[in-house]
């Protein structure tokens, strides 16, 4: 039986970058897809309804492209300390994001995750069609991956970890044992249990009793 969960956000916490806004560069969004990322991000906006508004934007994008930014999204300092030193003290390490597995799959499986979740981009020949194809990966979706994770691994609740720094990473946070904000959002900064400043995922295993 592992010892404890720690579940991590992607982007702007796993990674550098917000994958939206790169794919929106590439589509010639960029702009009006930022406005609506910080909207979302603060909790101004329904999460759901902000992310069909983003990806709409990106419809004719050629698939490759995607591609093309998943091979340059830049890992958080200390992300790879972090998911070792969770790992070999017996937890798992997952994530779950808003963003889409097409980016997420070969990072995870490269970073040796244990679980992640993310949504999908529609693809049909060749280029995006501007939605996102089945279930939507939303706040209430990462509550209930958390929750899912913690039953498989039979881990209860009051030892998982939640990290992140959006709105819509705030209900698995309040399902979780610990809410870790990662250079958070203002909503985020305001229900955390802790707050890391500095853009460095090992400071999470002191408060695991793992490090320091």
């Amino acid at each position: 039986m592992a010892r404890f969960l720690v579940v991590l956000d992607v982007d702007s916490t796993l990674i550098e970058e917000e994958v939206i806004e790169m794919l929106a560069e590439a589509a010639g969004s960029l702009d009006q897809v930022a406005a609506i990322t910080t909207s979302a991000m603060n909790g101004e906006i329904d999460f759901e309804e902000s992310l069909h508004a983003r990806v709409a934007t990106l419809a004719g994008l050629p698939e490759h492209r995607v591609y093309d930014v998943a091979a340059r999204v830049r890992v958080t300092q200390g992300a790879q300390e972090l998911i070792a030193g969770v790992q070999s003290a017996g937890g798992r390490v997952a994530v779950v994001s808003g963003g889409f597995h097409q980016v997420i799959d070969p990072l995870a499986a490269g970073l040796g995750l244990d679980r992640w979740r993310a949504n999908t981009l529609e693809i049909v020949d060749g280029a995006l069609t501007g939605r996102v194809a089945g279930r939507m990966i939303d706040g209430a979706a990462k509550a209930e991956a958390l929750r899912e994770w913690a039953g498989v691994y039979g881990i209860g609740l009051q030892q998982t970890v939640a990290v992140g720094d959006g709105a819509n990473d705030l209900a698995m946070m309040h399902a979780t044992g610990l809410a870790v904000g990662f250079d958070a959002k203002a909503p985020v900064r305001d229900e955390a249990n802790v707050i890391i400043d500095v853009r460095d995922l090992s400071q999470v295993l002191p408060l695991l009793g793992l490090r320091g």
